[in-house]
């Protein structure tokens, strides 16, 4: 069994030795993040899903350099922030996995009012989804991709400041 006092204690001693305050954490080498990529195994229905339900423009559709024939395509998910996927025809890449080291989900900050409105367009399309906290929404893409809309502002998580 797992005893979460010393999980507790343990984060508490890596907050403790890495966590600097705001006012005294260098700049980050990074200017932020380029693009997400995943896994499509339908691109029409992968852009169905994301621009036609989720409201997330495609941006552009271009042949992938790394694997002739399949397409990398893009979608704007605010604030310069791109959601990217990959096909691969002719390769069986087989089902959306959760694996120790991978991806487990993909969370998006959306306003208020459109969090609610996806919700309900989420609901109205049948696609099977958790609310939690009443400012997230979980749900898998049609590729079994978990995805998080958040209603939280960027750089905060349930009322406390993350960045």
């Amino acid at each position: 069994m797992t005893d979460v006092t010393e999980l507790a204690r343990r984060r508490d001693e890596i907050r403790a030795a890495h966590l600097r305050p705001a006012g005294e954490r260098p700049p980050s080498s990074a200017r932020g993040l380029h693009h997400t990529a995943l896994i499509s195994s339908d691109v029409e229905r992968t852009v169905r899903f994301y621009q036609d339900l989720l409201e997330f423009p495609l941006t552009e559709l271009i042949e992938n350099r790394d694997y002739p024939g399949s397409s990398h395509f893009f979608f704007d998910i605010g604030n310069g922030n791109l959601l990217a996927f990959f096909d691969f025809p002719g390769l069986d890449v087989g089902p959306y996995a959760e694996v120790l080291g991978g991806l487990h989900h993909v969370a998006i900050s959306v306003e208020p009012a459109r969090w609610e409105r996806l919700k309900s367009k989420l609901a109205a399309a049948g696609v099977e989804h958790v609310v939690h906290s009443e400012v997230s929404v979980y749900f898998r893409d049609p590729d079994g991709a978990r995805v998080e809309l958040i209603a939280d502002p960027l750089g905060e998580m349930y009322g406390h400041v993350v960045s």
